[in-house]
């Protein structure tokens, strides 16, 4: 069996596409469909079909690349710690929700990074969906996503059909994030009924598997509230609130060195008692590094510091 033909096979099933594999591997289409055909005879099964839509794996496909994804993955750590005596690559790739705790757990755990050696991590922030859809592609190693606790089945099975391994690193009630300046801070007990002239700051791009947009929309927006600004990337949020007195925002706690960057309070809300959760998930034939352990480590100690509001 040869090895170039096993990551031959392990880009077209990342790419989905004869052409666009060969492509990436600076190689001919011909040259690339005979190569993964002398792999099928080899085997003797049928890794992929072609169809209207593109490239299918069959299920004995599915169970020779598991395998044929560890060897090549095993067969590139080796060849980066003796290809020209250079030093073996630190690398790192993490996709997760858009959460202050964890962009300070980022910033932790890249502290790890060793000195005068070669290292390349990869943190992006986006919805659930983007985060599993990336693990599946394999564009990242890890994720980890967000959802109410009330939607765990719907996501339990959706980790199940796409053989992702998850586990819990987080659970929580929201705070309401507003600036410091807004009348509402001076008040005791806040209640959502006091929340309707306010302006809501929102994420546009929830996600649950399975349950409509309207549903998931209506179970995450605050009812009352008839102005909202919607948002994809934290620094945006954070200039909003920090400069509009009157918006408000739904966040994980958020460490107060940032509130007092931006002028902002964190409070508890009567009515308000959601629990939501953060999941680590990874491929079911990933194994985790070193690296990424030290990043797990990072995202609870952050947890630790920052969830006692």
């Amino acid at each position: 069996m040869n090895i170039l033909h096993l990551k031959y096979a392990v880009e077209v099933a990342k790419t989905r596409s004869i052409s666009k594999a060969a492509e990436n591997l600076y190689m001919g289409q011909p040259n690339l469909s005979r190569a993964i055909k002398e792999l099928e005879e080899s085997l003797g099964i049928t890794i992929f079909r072609r169809t209207t839509k593109g490239i299918s794996i069959t299920p004995d496909g599915e169970e020779f690349l598991q395998y044929a994804r560890q060897i090549v993955q095993k067969v590139d750590e080796v060849e980066q710690i003796y290809h020209n005596g250079r030093q073996k690559k630190q690398s790192f790739s993490v996709s997760v929700p858009r959460a202050s705790y964890l962009s300070y757990a980022m910033a932790d755990f890249s502290r790890c990074i060793k000195q005068g050696s070669p290292a390349e991590f990869y943190y992006c922030e986006t919805n659930s969906m983007n985060t599993i859809n990336s693990l599946v592609r394999e564009d990242f190693n890890l994720g980890i996503v967000r959802y109410q606790a009330s939607y765990e089945k719907y996501f339990s099975d959706l980790f199940k059909d796409k053989k992702l391994v998850s586990e819990t690193v987080a659970e929580f009630n929201y705070v309401m994030l507003i600036s410091k300046d807004n009348p509402l801070t001076a008040k005791e007990d806040i209640c959502l009924d006091d929340l309707a002239d306010c302006i809501e700051v929102c994420h546009a791009d929830h996600y649950v598997p399975s349950v409509p947009m309207i549903d998931v929309r209506k179970s995450e927006l605050t009812e009352f509230v008839e102005r909202r600004i919607y948002v994809y990337e934290r620094g945006t949020q954070f200039a909003i609130l920090g400069t509009v007195p009157d918006t408000f925002m739904w966040v994980s706690p958020v460490p107060q060195e940032l509130l007092d960057d931006y002028g902002l309070a964190q409070i508890r809300v009567k009515g308000s008692e959601k629990l939501y959760k953060d999941v680590l998930i990874y491929r079911r034939d990933y194994r985790l590094s070193d690296v990424d352990r030290e990043f797990v480590a990072a995202v609870n100690r952050s947890r630790a510091k920052y969830f006692n509001v």
